[in-house]
């Protein structure tokens, strides 16, 4: 009896992480997917700064491996990583790491990207590498080093992105990926190199970064320690859409007639909001609206921006826990259901929501400092968030649509955040299209399905959509109350431009 395709996907997020098995029948043509370990992702501070706890997300990734073992998966075709981007750690000349890799929210950067645009200037950094301007990119994160923390830097041999040093401690083998290359804002987005010239008047040294290799590439195998560790064969390792976004985009189920033009959010931590395209668009009006051009699969660039997202609710979760009132994140929505609606708004990208001690706190402040109702309950701060989010889609939406030159009769959604039924209806309902939900593990089954092309299971993404299309449930949210959401869009840019 022919045999399922069985492959092993890591998709780390920036609070957990899992393990997935996925199996492939060629004759059905259908994808199963299981889960098989999940961990946290909690960082850590250490001298009163932010980092990454490596060496447990290692640990966790080779207990994913043991795991798939013990289950009876023992003939695993492949492995691959994916996670989310900017970070990364150094290897010294020795193969060594360099300390503990720092998180995207830490102080290091404060200050830093201000500094750097008035070196640089602005529209120079966006012609090269089309990057959204955002305070913790690789570029600011390296350029802190050079003035905070140089000796660290100067013993660096090599830079790999989270995912690319997982692979090496896995491998031996010392690789670069594109799709999370390109979120450094290093790599010129038309040749698709470093730029050299940037990098030299950072005092960044250009050796220490490893040309990009092209999502869906065999980057080595289990080293034979990590094969007498963990009790398993040397199973190739893959270099997929790296970059977490880059996967759930490929996961997309977007086919039939126009799926070559779709617009997409990722709803997690972050939102990620855009669309699929050939080429990076690096106009005026891109850089105006600090639209981003990241790599994705399979010579694509996401056009999108990045939206706060469901960090706003995860924070909020944290404070009350840590106040005692120890609210489920469905708890949470069904009080923002009983709220009053359009109170009071919220724009999810101001700086102040960026890192707050207290975010209930800091979403009181703006609407305090912008005239509104102060939401003074929690399923008032939540009804303002998930409405805010929903107008911000709307307008993030409009500007997809107006750089990519494309209409799009409505949103494919994938990601954690899909779980949210209450504001997967808001984002209907403001947008004024219909909203596909689903599949909700879209950046592990866009880690597997780029692993089973690369394997020779599957021909192209064409296939590879069609494929989770039959495998995976999507759910058809309908816009409503129109009239209501008309006006709150209205309220939505007046606050929100100030």
């Amino acid at each position: 009896m022919h045999k399922p395709s069985v492959i092993l996907a890591f998709d780390l997020g920036a609070s957990s992480g899992r393990a997935i098995i996925g199996k492939y029948d060629r004759n059905s043509k259908l994808i199963e997917i299981e889960e098989i370990h999940r961990f946290p992702n909690e960082p850590v501070q250490v001298d009163g700064h932010l980092h990454w706890d490596f060496l447990r997300l290692l640990g966790e990734v080779k207990q994913g491996i043991v795991k798939a073992k013990q289950l009876g998966y023992d003939q695993i075709e492949s492995i691959a990583i994916d996670s989310w981007a900017v970070d990364f750690g150094l290897i010294d000349a020795n193969g060594q790491l360099i300390g503990i890799p720092y998180h995207y929210r830490d102080i290091l950067t404060d200050g830093i990207m201000e500094q750097v645009v008035e070196k640089l200037g602005r529209e120079r950094l966006y012609a090269s590498s089309g990057l959204q301007f955002l305070p913790f990119n690789t570029i600011y994160q390296l350029y802190a080093l050079k003035l905070r923390n140089p000796a660290l830097l100067a013993r660096a041999d090599k830079l790999l992105m989270i995912p690319d040093l997982l692979r090496y401690y896995l491998t031996d083998e010392m690789f670069s990926e594109f799709t999370n290359a390109t979120t450094t804002q290093l790599l010129n987005a038309s040749t698709q190199a470093w730029d050299e010239d940037i990098l030299s008047e950072l005092g960044i040294p250009a050796s220490i970064l490893i040309p990009p290799v092209r999502s869906g590439t065999v980057v080595g195998r289990l080293s034979p320690s990590i094969c007498a560790e963990l009790g398993v064969e040397a199973i190739p390792v893959i270099a997929v859409g790296e970059h977490d976004t880059a996967s759930a985009v490929a996961a997309v189920p977007a086919v039939g007639a126009g799926s070559e033009h779709f617009a997409y959010l990722c709803s997690g931590t972050w939102s990620l909001m855009g669309t699929e395209v050939r080429q990076p668009v690096l106009s005026e009006q891109a850089l105006a609206l600090n639209f981003t051009n990241e790599g994705g699969v399979y010579d694509t660039y996401r056009l999108l921006k990045n939206i706060m997202g469901l960090w706003l609710v995860q924070e909020c979760r944290r404070v009350w826990e840590k106040e005692g009132h120890a609210w489920s994140f469905a708890q949470l929505v069904e009080l923002a259901e009983q709220a009053v609606p359009f109170q009071s708004m919220i724009d999810p990208d101001h700086s102040m929501f960026l890192s707050p001690a207290h975010m209930p706190e800091q979403i009181q402040q703006y609407c305090r400092e912008t005239s509104q109702y102060v939401p003074d309950t929690p399923g008032a701060i939540m009804r303002c968030i998930l409405e805010s989010l929903a107008l911000k889609y709307r307008m993030v939406l409009e500007w997809t649509e107006q750089l990519s030159g494309q209409q799009y009769a409505g949103l494919h959604l994938v990601g954690g955040g899909s779980n949210n039924g209450l504001l997967n209806q808001f984002t209907a309902n403001a947008i004024a299209r219909p909203v596909w939900v689903g599949p909700t593990e879209a950046s592990a089954i866009g880690n597997l399905i780029v692993q089973w092309i690369t394997l020779g299971h599957v021909s192209d993404m064409n296939e590879a959509r069609s494929i989770i299309r039959q495998s995976f449930p999507i759910e058809t949210y309908t816009p409503q109350d129109h009239e209501q959401w008309t006006d709150a869009i209205e309220r939505f840019r007046i606050i929100t431009k100030n």
